[in-house]
């Protein structure tokens, strides 16, 4: 039996598009309505209706806008020019025929129809049904997958084109779909005005992508992108993020349909005669109105009963979820030993002393619980509580419900803290370090073994969502109480889980925590069964307290000196733009890329007429574009500078501040253990890998970290070469390896071997081109990379890498071997078992191949050194914390850990971080790590 299929035509996508076809020759009717819009709008329509004979069809709208991403970003969408006329006369119509038509017309408030479509797309995927979004939008490729796809509109009486997984990866130039929003979040979007990353273009985006795989893993990597590029990436890092933060097509809009909502039925004809008359679409009336009979069913059929949101009071069939459409779903099949989760469920609300004590006996009784907070703010220093979900049976779940007050929330939560605390039973959550922080807030470490189901899925698939709620559809084929539904869409009128109805909470938090405890054993053979259970509970458990300590920590700035710092760069960014206003001859918006393209373009002459212009027929003022310019005149060079100062001041000096916590007085940045693929951590808010050393304004920000007070002094402890080292002892290369155990230069070491002189005689220049090498390999340096990295021509960087392969052979076969291993398991291993999956070793695509055996050789570098740095991490933990140290470790940033110091504890706590840092794992050539000691982060780097 074949798919049923829904189409979702994206409105106003449609009827700009219709409208501006007919801008030369609009089509008036007699009595002067531009009709062109509607009439545009209509020929898609009826192309999809006549070649495609849906079942289910949408036509989705714009109501109000995205107040998420305006709240985010208010500039969002804000340059657009006001709606033409046409179009303002066009939607009531388009909506009357719609509705003539019995087509139904969606729009959800607060949201696009990019998000709305988003969301029925995904569920009707999940539903089983062949989804098709007709839109000239390119940004919907990153909803695209195998079921669903682009229906895209012809030109020119062209017909549509479908664009499935293949065609957008190749209009893109990118390996996988999910990249479209790391392109966006690179290149931005000057449609809607998102910014991105300057001086990065589509192609630059997709190169980067080639290389590193997600923006996430650019920017981990920003320190090694060389140039102004590197400059840029990490100078506009946050505007990246916050660029694919907007980018992102939402799934997940509250909706309330089933599959009737969407079913195509007969025609109101006499309606829609009328309103075709009036229109004066004769034409139309031919195709619409001699025949408009129904579509046939689905062959997947409405399954009768209440759709959506499970609850206790109205339960569908327990043979399969029952989806946005009221379809019966199978066990999604994503990973093994998935069940259908049935919605028959107990939640028991407990709000009273009694209730309690008795709950805590039983819940002291069982080996493992699963727990859930219910808070009022996710800042966790400041979150209240408002209750904890237990679960310790699948379908059955506890509320602890905790009022606002104090001192009456301690006496209820008094008893549970023996279970809590306990450390023989193994406590269960989704995210655990959130909930660790907050019980820490009041008073209860949480002890025992640790089981998060977040970081148990991102250990089998990395490269994956694991988010409860995705996994509950994936692996349970549950979908979840949306949060949404209690406290509302984000925005100023959001409400807290303390401002919602009881019951409500009640009932939402027992199925996270529920959900959780059945997510916990489907998970667990899987853990077993890809062979991540050693590194789970050595490293990724362990290290839910260590990180949670690091963050409640927090790292001091000095509020001063930055406020100091940023006045500085105002007088700076004053006298930069006086100085380019001099030379241009004249003053205008630095800001704005028209007038600037004006001012060096068509003023001053500058590139002779030999300009590159935008697609809008603007001159392109983009970084790339004017150092090009640099050596035509001396303003170019000022206005760089002014970007750059600018950069600076916004988004770190004058970011930074606004992070303190009023609470603490020190910045409490987030360490995210489930995001990059390779193990490495990250962090958020700030970002601390993105935090600039390269020019002399950049590092003084870093100096702007300080110690918490007098009494205090930064530690920085830094492995040296970490990923050297790893490599030697991964690939067992007989040069490599004496080179560490003599302690030689490893790359002056490289250079005399590869360019044949004595090591003392090797040049700064040939020991820069060795480093460069050294490094390179790791990431597949190519010959052409390395000379566009070096003064190298390409010959001689090829001389150069087949040399080093020649002094290194045992390099040589490490990277073969990793590439035909990837090929045959399908996945590459750290030294300590972390998997990455390479699912595409073997595409026929030469790029989207490359770009897995890359991976293939540098992710068992990277993860097996990030492996280390947390193994150490822990251990250094565990040191301090039996030995009684009070200095904090507060900061984890690429290899270098950094300390909070009490001056009395530092020579003891030194010796102990570089023994236990050098010990962490046996490699085989030795760890070193390097110390440093100062008032300023910078001084003690």
């Amino acid at each position: 039996m074949s798919m049923p299929r829904l189409y979702l035509l994206d409105a106003y996508a449609l009827i700009f598009r219709a409208y501006f076809a007919f801008a030369r020759n609009p089509r008036v009717n007699s009595k002067g309505v531009d009709t062109s819009a509607v009439y545009g709008f209509m020929l898609a329509l009826l192309d999809v209706l006549e070649k495609e004979k849906p079942s289910h069809i949408a036509v989705v709208f714009d109501i109000g806008g995205s107040q998420v991403r305006e709240e985010l970003f208010p500039a969002y969408k804000a340059n657009r020019d006001e709606t033409p006329e046409g179009i303002k006369v066009a939607v009531p119509y388009i909506h009357q025929l719609l509705e003539a038509m019995k087509i139904p017309a969606l729009g959800v408030p607060g949201f696009e129809a990019d998000d709305v479509i988003g969301t029925l797309a995904h569920k009707a995927e999940s539903a089983g049904y062949e989804v098709y979004m007709m839109t000239p939008d390119k940004d919907f490729g990153q909803l695209v997958t195998e079921k669903v796809k682009i229906l895209k509109p012809g030109r020119g009486g062209d017909p549509a084109e479908v664009l499935g997984v293949q065609e957008v990866c190749d209009r893109w130039g990118i390996q996988r779909v999910d990249q479209v929003i790391d392109m966006l979040g690179l290149m931005g979007d000057a449609v809607d005005n998102i910014p991105g990353i300057p001086s990065v273009g589509e192609k630059t985006a997709a190169k980067l992508l080639a290389e590193y795989d997600t923006m996430e893993g650019i920017l981990a990597h920003a320190e090694e992108i060389k140039g102004k590029l590197g400059e840029k990436i990490r100078e506009f890092a946050d505007q990246g993020r916050l660029s694919k933060v907007l980018a992102r097509i939402l799934t997940d809009v509250p909706i309330d349909l089933d599959e009737r909502d969407l079913l195509r039925e007969d025609p109101d004809t006499d309606k829609l005669k009328t309103l075709l008359d009036e229109l004066e679409f004769r034409s139309l009336q031919r195709r619409l109105l001699p025949s408009a009979p129904a579509a046939p069913n689905a062959s997947a059929s409405a399954a009768p009963g209440a759709s959506g949101t499970p609850s206790s009071a109205a339960a569908p069939s327990t043979d399969g979820q029952m989806d946005l459409f009221g379809t019966a779903l199978p066990a999604l099949e994503s990973l093994p030993g998935s069940d259908a989760m049935s919605t028959d469920h107990t939640y028991t609300l407990l709000d009273n002393v009694v209730a309690v004590q008795f709950f805590a006996r039983k819940l002291a009784e069982q080996p493992a619980f699963c727990f859930d907070t219910e808070t009022t703010s996710l800042d966790t220093l400041e979150a209240e509580l408002v209750g904890i979900a237990f679960s310790y049976e699948a379908h059955t779940a506890y509320f602890v419900a905790l009022p606002a007050d104090r001192s009456e929330a301690m006496a209820l939560l008094e008893p549970l803290r023996g279970p809590l605390e306990n450390p023989s039973i193994e406590k269960v959550g989704h995210n655990l370090k959130y909930d660790y922080q907050v019980l820490l807030n009041y008073g209860i470490r949480v002890q025992g073994p640790l089981v998060d189901t977040m970081l148990m899925h991102y250990l089998v698939e990395p490269d994956q969502r694991h988010g409860m709620d995705d996994l509950a559809q994936k692996l349970l084929g549950y979908t979840p109480i949306p949060i949404t539904s209690l406290i509302g869409p984000k925005g100023k009128n959001q409400k807290t889980m303390r401002d919602a109805d009881p019951a409500a909470v009640a009932e939402y938090a027992g199925e996270d925590a529920d959900i959780t405890w059945r997510l916990r054993n489907t998970l667990q053979p899987l853990v077993e069964d890809t062979g991540v259970q050693s590194i789970y509970q050595t490293m990724e458990a362990p290290l839910i307290s260590v990180l949670s300590d690091m963050e409640m920590a927090g790292v001091k700035v000095d509020s001063a000196g930055l406020a100091a710092f940023s006045e500085e760069l105002g007088q700076d960014l004053t006298r930069l733009e006086a100085e380019v206003f001099e030379l241009a001859g004249q003053t205008f918006n630095l800001g704005s890329p028209k007038q600037l393209g004006d001012v060096l373009f068509d003023g001053l002459q500058i590139g002779r007429g030999k300009v590159k212009k935008t697609k809008t027929g603007q001159y392109a003022t983009g970084e790339e574009v004017l150092e090009g310019y640099v050596k035509e005149h001396p303003i170019v060079e000022k206005l760089l500078e002014w970007r750059q100062v600018g950069k600076l001041k916004s988004t770190y000096v004058d970011a930074l501040p606004k992070l303190i916590h009023p609470k603490t007085g020190r910045i409490h940045t987030t360490f995210n253990q489930a995001v990059a693929a390779t193990g490495r951590l990250s962090s958020t808010n700030p970002n601390l890998q993105n935090i600039p050393i390269r020019t002399e304004r950049g590092r003084r920000v870093r100096n702007l970290f300080v110690a918490r007070d007098s009494d205090h002094i930064l530690l920085s402890a830094d492995y040296s070469q970490i990923e050297l080292r790893v490599i030697a002892s991964m690939s067992q290369d007989p040069a490599m390896l004496e080179a560490f155990r003599s302690g030689e230069d490893i790359h002056a070491a490289t250079a005399a071997k590869v360019f044949g002189v004595p090591l003392s005689e090797v040049s700064r220049e040939q020991r820069s081109h060795a480093k460069t090498v050294n490094f390179g390999i790791i990431y597949g340096v190519s010959a052409f990379g390395l000379s566009n990295q070096t003064t190298l021509s390409r010959s001689e960087a090829k001389e150069v890498i087949d040399s080093y392969f020649a002094t290194y052979p045992g390099i040589k076969k490490y990277i073969d071997d990793q590439v035909a291993s990837a090929r045959s398991k399908g996945y590459v291993e750290t030294l300590l078992g972390r998997r990455r999956y390479l699912r595409d070793i073997d595409s026929r695509n030469q790029a989207v191949r490359g770009h897995s055996e890359r991976n293939a050789i540098n992710a068992p570098i990277q993860g097996t050194a990030a492996d280390i740095v947390k193994l150490a991490m822990i251990k250094v933990h565990a040191r301090m914390q039996k030995e009684g140290f009070q200095s904090p470790m507060i900061l984890q940033v690429h290899d270098e850990l950094v300390f909070d110091v009490q001056r009395s504890e530092l020579d003891a706590l030194k010796a102990l971080v570089v023994e236990e840092m050098e010990n962490a794992y046996p490699l085989a050539v030795p760890l070193v790590a390097d110390t440093g000691v100062g008032a300023t982060w910078l001084e003690a780097h």
